[in-house]
């Protein structure tokens, strides 16, 4: 029943996609008829989990057309300084408008007085305003010749109004106070207006993202394509999308933080990456349910400090992972997600502060990280995460859930081998991978899948040419287990009889990885007999090698 569910969740997202598909068609302007089949295309493939080409010449007209325009939008605002503009504007264009507010004022003073010299008969009024101002010039100039100090005579009252009256006009009527220095500060002022008019044009900006220069060498192809492929080649779209990542970037100070150390006692276990995929894709492992332990939980998501530094700490973890990357045309530019949902029952659903830091980590990836996940498999799915999927399926785009891969836990170890090779594939999942602690082998010694038939016998064989070469050692793993396995080793010399290395027994489900070892003595060939009684195939993983002795 677990398996039926499933599939209908990937039915739903490839009917979605299909209806998406229509409304993107009614979009592209184009071509009305043949940009429909390639997109339609597309989806097809990013549903079959096959990535696109990033190499120019592979990409199809409008595609390339699309590319071209968007370096263009970009060198425009490199040049102009868009991305990060000033956060200050130049100093002289706030001079220059000081003194454009300063001037009218000047000119309102010369208006009011013009008004008051056409209607001079009200002296009277416009005497007490500008007497006191007057009055002290006025004394001043008596003070200079005291003929007769005591010379207050109504006669030389007229003569001193008079007077005043010539002062206050000849005040307001005059340009600027100071008459011997004005024009010197004029003119070099209005020097400076001219200046900034014709401002010095500021250095072309540079931009990097993820460690590559904008518009320098084809890995910048690379990077365009993942936002014009996020908004459908879209261009004004990508391009809005590429200067929000930028910005974004600077406002969380990436390069400081891939500077700083985070450390969260037991996050290596729920979060880490390891080995790579079937087509070198890296592999990044997400077990939820590490977060059972609560001591874990508590350090990691216990108040809104401590979830904020889980997310610095994982966009730590994803730029220092995307830095490895290849972003020459051709290279591997992403990664496969596994999501562990084992021993996590409900934990997501009633967990508030855990789903709320995915939430938040999921958005800030599907807007900051365009097109870097090659396929996220979800493992061991229990039937409590097909609520939870609806919950967060409104926040994700269609292509990113096109590239959902479920399993339950029955098919968990069957559907990671579909991509990753055994010798890549950590035990615990269902690989020959131990990751830590003293092995024989390592990930650079490949293994074998063979297929054992449903009510049949299986053979394998390891043949021994030489004496004295050493230790012959191998490891066997059968997926899908209640089988019997027993090892038989056959001398080449005639008449010799078949030794029993290792007794058909039964292989219990406890059992990962069988590992034994035969000291060469003679030729001949090792026999690993398989005996499947069960109705179902059985998929066996092995590899061997010779030792040689101390």
């Amino acid at each position: 029943m677990k398996m039926e569910t499933e599939t209908k969740v990937v039915d739903t997202d490839v009917v979605v996609e299909k209806e998406a598909t229509v409304l993107v068609d009614k979009d592209s302007p184009p071509l009305p008829e043949q940009v429909p089949e390639k997109k339609v295309k597309k989806i097809a493939e990013s549903i079959s989990f096959k990535e696109e080409s990033n190499k120019v010449e592979d990409l199809v007209d409008p595609e390339k057309k699309a590319l071209d325009e968007l370096k263009l939008l970009i060198q425009d605002a490199l040049n102009n300084r868009q991305f990060f503009p000033p956060a200050n504007p130049s100093p002289l264009p706030p001079a220059k408008a000081e003194e454009e507010k300063e001037n009218p004022k000047v000119e309102e003073k010369k208006e009011e007085p013009i008004a008051e010299e056409k209607n001079e008969e009200p002296e009277s009024e416009t005497e007490p305003t500008e007497a006191p101002h007057a009055l002290i010039a006025e004394e001043e100039k008596i003070e200079e010749n005291p003929a007769d100090p005591e010379a207050k005579s109504e006669d030389k009252i007229p003569e001193v109004v008079e007077k005043i009256k010539e002062t206050i006009v000849h005040e307001v009527t005059s340009p600027v106070p100071p008459p011997p220095e004005d024009p010197v500060a004029v003119s070099a002022e209005e020097v400076k207006p001219v200046v900034s008019e014709t401002p010095l044009p500021l250095p072309r900006e540079e931009v990097s993202i993820w460690g590559v220069p904008l518009l320098t060498d084809n890995k910048t192809d690379v990077i365009l394509l993942k936002f014009l492929r996020a908004r459908d080649f879209k261009v004004k779209e990508a391009f809005a999308m590429l200067k929000n990542v930028v910005t974004w970037r600077k406002d969380f100070k990436i390069d400081e933080l891939l500077e700083e150390e985070f450390i969260i006692e037991g996050l290596e276990k729920a979060v880490y990456l390891h080995e790579f995929d079937r087509e070198g894709h890296p592999v990044s492992y997400n077990a939820f349910g590490e977060f059972q332990d609560k001591v874990l939980y508590s350090n990691t998501f216990d108040d809104a400090e401590k979830r904020a530094k889980f997310l610095k700490w994982y966009i730590r973890f994803l730029e220092k992972n995307i830095r490895k990357l290849d972003f020459t045309p051709g290279g591997v530019c992403t990664i496969v997600q596994i999501i562990d949902l084992k021993n996590s029952p409900g934990l997501m659903l009633f967990k508030k502060e855990l789903r709320q830091s995915t939430n938040q980590a999921l958005q800030l990836l599907q807007d900051n990280y365009p097109e870097f996940v090659a396929k996220q498999i979800f493992i061991n799915v229990p039937w409590w995460y097909l609520a939870y999927n609806r919950l967060i399926s409104p926040f994700l785009t269609l292509r990113t859930k096109s590239k959902f891969v479920f399993a339950g836990p029955t098919r968990t170890s069957e559907t990671l081998l579909k991509y990753i090779a055994p010798e890549q594939l950590p035990v615990h999942y269902g690989g020959l991978d131990k990751i830590k602690g003293d092995q024989e082998f390592s990930s650079a010694d490949p293994a074998t899948e063979e297929i054992i038939k449903p009510t049949s016998k299986h053979t394998i064989e390891f043949p021994i040419t030489e004496v004295g070469v050493g230790t012959l050692v191998w490891e066997v793993r059968v997926i899908g287990w209640d089988i019997s396995y027993g090892v038989e080793f056959e001398p080449s010399a005639e008449g010799s009889y078949t030794w029993i290395v290792q007794k058909p027994r039964k292989i219990t489900s406890n059992e990962q990885i069988i590992e034994s070892s035969f000291k060469v003595t003679e030729t001949g060939k090792f026999v690993l007999i398989f005996d499947n009684q069960s109705s179902r195939k059985k998929k066996v993983l092995y590899r061997f090698k010779t030792t040689k002795s101390a």
